[in-house]
């Protein structure tokens, strides 16, 4: 028991002292003790509180006076606090109405202070705002004056450093929607821009290129003057008339060099002079700050690749005239000259691997389409011009810094067509000439006309017999063939310039051509010529001297030729002229169409012989027919006298032969079925003149009886027929003495045969005298042996063949 008060205490002081949401613990704990714990702290528990009312009371008692001491005097304060609240009343209400003016006035500071702050707001955000629209309509300004570049900085400008400043206004936001409009905006005027670019380049490229190739020539028709002009050893041993034109040409053309020269020196044109090309700067600018400076170039180059092909084409009849490729070649150069402008002139828009690469392209097209066309052309002029045309195109594109051999080695392809139409229209020139002459010695009547020959043709007077009137031998033919081949190496010549080639080159060039010339176009005209029905045996005689005058004139074409180019005949390399072969093969083939005209001739004499051959008898003399062929070979030959011996002596032997074997086969034809004796007699009489014709020298130069011996054959045919001399020729038959060696025993069969007809004949015919009868019967007999005995030789001679 005197244990638990102690804690009921110690329970007490805890409640007590601890706040009252943590009694809980402490009134737990009085459940927890000993039983009957709870009555006895609830016993405790009173006992505390009497003893708190009792401390509560005695409070009270001595606290009680001084209460009703302070109700007294409160009470005393009441009286006093109701005047004073009137008096405070009043004066509120005074204080009031005097201090409404003041508030009044206060409110309107305040408003006032109220807008002044909100002033300088406004005004610190205008400031804010100001640059950035003032930024924009400079932008606005710059568009509408197409400034689109500036433009573009400007919105870059807007974008990052003035709009992020005012981001938080509506405006701003406008702005900021408005630049990807107003930049794709620039991008399509200035694509705009650029497409008419590329059309006005399109257009001008004539223009340009005509300029390029202009200033080019005339910058190398200077160069070349002056050269020439500071060469005073230039074609010294040049022809004394080549030397002539070539200075006078020099000094016209240094002339109008000088004057072009002074005009190309007052204005100088160039891609910029006739091209604006602001608008692809403009673009390439543009582009680059947007960023799409790759989308530009390829766009750009992928356009100048369409244009290229459009230029590398030309049109259907470019090869008609030179203005067709001078426009063509101007168009192009034109074009490149324009990349080569903005290679120069821009960074990365043009490149110097594309342009390569465009010109590489190009140059195959243009190889192509000049080859296609100049296979057109047929006049060597125009060919020229063409070639010219292709130089000045080629310097100029070199002076850009392109490639262009492949040019030069076209010109070499375009060479040989040039000597093609050369030699066409040389040929139509040698046909005229030979058609025009007449094809007899040239006549000159005094000294100067002579001068005026020599000086077309170096004819070299073996008698130098200076007497006048005279006949030069060759026609007037000669000297007009001899200075057509000049021109010919003239305008070949004209060809080799400006080709950047050696004087070897050039002269071999020029020896090629000139062999084509001789060799191919001279011997064609000449063959043709020669086989021409109207040309007779005169003018055959002609041609032939005409040929032998023109194959030592070709000594003088070699001179000339080194004149020109400077290059001696004593080098290794150079070629030599087939001129000598070709008037060779001419003269020969002239000498054979003489010796087939006098054979046709002779034909024509012999088919007009009209024999009887059934005369008993013959006439006493020669037949009409070849005495008429007799005075026309003596005629003839007499003409001959001009011509080489040989040829004389062997168109005379041919002649002599075509005669004899003519009348051998007369008598031999099928178709004769019979010859009389006197028939045989008159033919006799015909052979005969024919010797004495051959033995007469109708041509001199013949050793003996050469010439007789064309008709050896005949004459002893015709000896065995008149002695006849049946024994002896048997008898003697293959041995080298024989009387009758030249009678083949198959000619004579065949000859006796129809003789053996024709006697049978005669007897029918004869009834006179049975004696004459008989001796024809003998006659006839022996005939028939010796027929047999012919056939017996004949069937030999098979046998052992």
């Amino acid at each position: 028991m005197a244990e638990s008060l102690p804690e009921h205490d110690r329970i007490l002081q805890e409640i007590e002292s601890t706040d009252t949401a943590c009694v809980g613990p402490t009134l737990r704990s009085v459940y927890d003790d000993q039983p009957n714990a709870h009555q006895k702290f609830m016993e405790k528990l009173d006992a505390c509180i009497r003893n708190h009312d009792r401390e509560i009371e005695k409070m009270c008692n001595f606290h009680h006076q001084g209460f009703v001491d302070a109700i007294t005097e409160l009470l005393k304060v009441r009286a006093d606090a109701e005047k004073l609240k009137v008096q405070v009343t009043d004066t509120n209400r005074r204080l009031q109405d005097a201090g409404k003016e003041v508030i009044a006035q206060t409110e309107e500071i305040i408003r006032c202070r109220v807008q002044q702050r909100n002033i300088t707001t406004v005004v610190e955000k205008l400031q804010l705002c100001l640059p950035a629209l003032e930024m924009y309509s400079k932008l606005k300004e710059q568009m509408s004056v197409k400034r689109y570049y500036s433009a573009l900085k400007t919105m870059e400008q807007l974008e990052n450093l003035y709009l992020p400043r005012v981001s938080q206004y509506r405006f701003c936001q406008i702005m900021i929607e408005n630049l990807p409009k107003l930049r794709e905006e620039i991008k399509e005027i200035s694509m705009s821009d650029l497409k008419d670019f590329l059309e006005s380049i399109r257009k001008h490229s004539d223009r340009i290129g005509e300029t390029a190739m202009k200033q080019a020539q005339q910058q190398k028709t200077f160069s070349t003057a002056l050269q020439k002009q500071n060469n005073v050893n230039y074609g010294r041993n040049m022809h004394l008339g080549r030397n002539r034109i070539l200075e006078s040409k020099n000094e016209i053309t240094l002339k109008r060099t000088f004057e072009d020269e002074d005009e190309h020196e007052e204005e100088v044109l160039t891609a910029q002079d006739l091209v604006d090309f602001s608008p692809v700067y403009r673009c390439l600018h543009i582009y680059s700050v947007l960023g799409d400076g790759e989308i530009f170039e390829n766009y750009y180059r992928k356009q100048r690749r369409k244009q290229a092909r459009l230029v590398l084409q030309p049109q259907s009849s470019m090869h008609e005239t030179v203005e067709g490729y001078r426009r063509y070649f101007s168009q192009i150069v034109g074009f490149f000259v324009v990349e080569d402008h903005i290679l120069h002139v821009t960074q990365g828009l043009v490149t110097r691997t594309y342009t390569d690469e465009l010109w590489n392209m190009a140059l195959s097209k243009i190889i192509a389409v000049l080859r296609t066309h100049s296979s057109y052309c047929s006049d060597p002029d125009l060919v020229l011009e063409l070639k010219n045309l292709i130089v000045v195109f080629a310097d100029t594109l070199q002076g850009y810094g392109f490639p262009v051999n492949r040019l030069f080695d076209l010109l070499f392809e375009i060479r040989d067509q040039y000597n093609e139409t050369l030699l066409k229209k040389w040929s139509v020139l040698f046909r005229d000439i030979f058609e025009a002459d007449n094809y007899s010695p040239i006549p000159v009547a005094n000294e100067e006309e002579y001068r005026i020959v020599i000086s077309k043709f170096p004819f070299q007077d073996a008698e130098l017999d200076k007497s006048f009137p005279k006949k030069l031998p060759m026609s007037q033919s000669v000297p007009q063939i001899y200075m057509q081949v000049k021109e010919f190496i003239y305008a070949s010549l004209k060809f080799s310039e400006s080709l950047h080639r050696s004087s070897t080159e050039i002269d071999d060039m020029l020896r090629k051509s000139t062999n084509l010339l001789l060799t191919r176009t001279l011997s064609s005209c000449l063959q043709n010529l020669i086989k021409k029905p109207h040309i007779g045996l005169t003018e055959l005689v002609q041609i032939i001297i005409n040929t032998t005058h023109l194959e030592q004139a070709c000594k003088y074409l070699e001179d000339f030729i080194s004149n020109i180019t400077n290059i001696s005949q004593l080098t290794v390399h150079t070629a030599r002229l087939y001129g000598l072969s070709t008037f060779k093969d001419a003269r020969h083939a002239a000498e054979g169409e003489i010796y087939t005209k006098l054979n046709q001739k002779i034909d024509e004499f012999i088919q007009i012989a009209d024999y009887d051959w059934t005369m008993s008898e013959s006439d006493g003399r020669a037949s009409g027919y070849l005495m008429d062929l007799i005075n026309f070979l003596r005629s003839t030959f007499q003409v001959f006298t001009h011509l080489p011996g040989k040829v004389a002596q062997t168109a005379c032997m041919s002649a002599c032969q075509h005669l004899s074997m003519s009348l051998m086969q007369m008598l031999l034809d099928s178709e004769l079925k019979q010859i009389s004796m006197g028939a045989i007699q008159q033919f006799n009489l015909d052979v005969i003149q024919c010797e004495l014709f051959a033995s007469s020298e109708p041509v001199p130069g013949f050793q003996g009886d050469t010439l007789q011996l064309a008709f050896i054959d005949l004459r002893q045919l015709l000896d065995l027929f008149m002695v006849w001399d049946w024994s002896t020729y048997l008898a003697d038959y293959g041995q080298a003495t024989s009387k009758y060696l030249r009678v083949n025993p198959s000619t004579a069969l065949t000859l006796l045969e129809k003789v053996h007809r024709g006697m049978k004949d005669s007897s029918k015919k004869n009834n006179i005298f049975a004696q004459f009868r008989k001796n024809d019967r003998d006659k006839q007999k022996l005939i028939e042996t010796v027929v047999k005995q012919l056939r017996s030789l004949v069937n030999g001679m098979s046998q052992h063949t």
